[in-house]
């Protein structure tokens, strides 16, 4: 009896010996997985890099495939009139403003000069208070296709924003002539308060927001034009 009774109580001894391991091994498998499910969750939060295709250059594309002739027409209906020694062999498009005019029916068109640095000495122009106005540029494209081309325009008075504007021009293939276009119209203030000098800056700029052109200019409005 007491032989059987110890080998009875070792083996009952051994048996929750296994059962402990087998639990402490659930246990440390069960504290292994969270730890490596914390670890996979971040390496999800870190930022991955968007793999985009390889670019190329706008002269590139339109050499490709030029043997099929239905993909050239459809290059030639979506890029419009390419002027193929206008393109360039850079990715970046070039966009270079030739005039600014103020467009009125009460008067001639004034044409403005646009200085290199983008800075007009003294007044640029001067507005009749109350007169409907429009902006009309003209610009040319080379290089590369520009996309999202925009104006924007911020005005102060003493120091105090008083108005601001965003226009989007469009997109335009490369090409010699030209292009040209033209704002809303526009009403000029008027009444005493509205008389004065104004500071602005204009700018012209892309969907990557390269900057072509920025104006940094002062103007008056007046009882008259000047």
């Amino acid at each position: 009896m007491g032989l059987e009774d110890d080998k009875k109580k070792g083996t009952e001894e051994e048996s929750e010996d296994e059962a402990g391991a087998q639990k402490l091994g659930s246990r440390q498998m069960s504290e292994s997985s969270f730890y490596a499910t914390d670890q996979d969750d971040d390496n999800d939060d870190e930022p991955r890099a968007i793999q985009l295709g390889p670019q190329c250059t706008l002269k590139a594309q339109l050499e490709k495939d030029k043997d099929d002739e239905s993909l050239r027409k459809w290059k030639e209906q979506l890029l419009g009139s390419v002027d193929i020694d206008n393109i360039g062999e850079t990715l970046d498009p070039e966009v270079k403003v030739l005039s600014v005019s103020i467009v009125s029916p009460d008067r001639a068109d004034i044409d403005l000069s646009i200085p290199e640095d983008g800075k007009p000495e003294g007044l640029w122009f001067t507005l009749k208070e109350g007169s409907h106005y429009r902006l009309k540029f003209s610009f040319q494209v080379g290089n590369n296709i520009v996309s999202g081309l925009r104006y924007t325009n911020i005005v102060w008075k003493t120091g105090v924003k008083v108005f601001s504007t965003k226009e989007m021009i469009g997109t335009f293939s490369p090409q010699l002539e030209p292009y040209t276009h033209e704002m809303p119209e526009e009403i000029a203030p008027s009444g005493f308060f509205a008389r004065g000098s104004y500071t602005a800056k204009s700018k012209f700029l892309d969907d990557d927001n390269k900057c072509y052109l920025e104006i940094n200019y002062t103007f008056d409005i007046r009882k008259e034009w000047a």
